[in-house]
């Protein structure tokens, strides 16, 4: 590969790292008031919760779009039938986006916790969540059937449901194969 290009290729590989640690990084609240962290301002409470409220849609969005990109729509093509073409790969696919989604679906939780109407909208599905916890390890070992699929897709559903309701629409974002596989 000329340097130039390699130059080229690792600035761009950066920069989506760059925006996906942005997107998807730490889920810890930080102090966002200039003032005493004791004595929080009304603002900073609001930008808190605005800052709850888009972490959400980014978390949920990134898990919705490697939900139905690697898994719902492969699963319904027979990609992960038993001679089909192209199935170990399909299969390794789904099982990094069964983790993944997991984990973004978790994160959104997390983040919705700083927004008091979108706890209560999303609140009754963390066991729903939780419930995909095996999902990616199904998958990877080619043991998922037509219930663990409906079950994925009524969790994601049920997070663009819950974030509509609350103010904070959701839509599909299909994040990268580096990001799926955590580089």
């Amino acid at each position: 590969m000329p340097r130039s290009m390699s130059r080229g290729v690792a600035a761009l590989m950066l920069s989506c790292a760059l925006l996906f640690t942005a997107a998807c990084g730490s889920d810890s609240t930080q102090s966002l008031s200039t003032g005493s962290a004791a004595s929080p301002s009304a603002s900073s409470t609001f930008e808190k919760q605005k800052l709850a409220k888009t972490r959400f849609v980014a978390n949920a969005g990134l898990a919705a779009g490697a939900a139905y990109q690697w898994i719902v729509k492969p699963y319904k093509a027979g990609k992960f039938k038993k001679g089909a073409d192209g199935r170990t790969f399909a299969l390794v696919k789904a099982g990094l986006a069964g983790a993944f989604t997991y984990n973004r679906l978790k994160a959104a939780v997390n983040n919705a916790k700083g927004d008091p109407l979108l706890s209560k909208a999303v609140a009754p599905l963390s066991s729903g969540i939780d419930s995909l916890k095996e999902l990616g390890t199904k998958l990877r070992k080619g043991e998922v059937d037509a219930a663990d699929v409906g079950g994925l897709e009524g969790v994601i559903n049920g997070i663009k449901d819950a974030g509509k309701s609350a103010g904070a629409e959701v839509k599909d974002k299909v994040p990268s194969t580096s990001q799926l596989s955590g580089g």
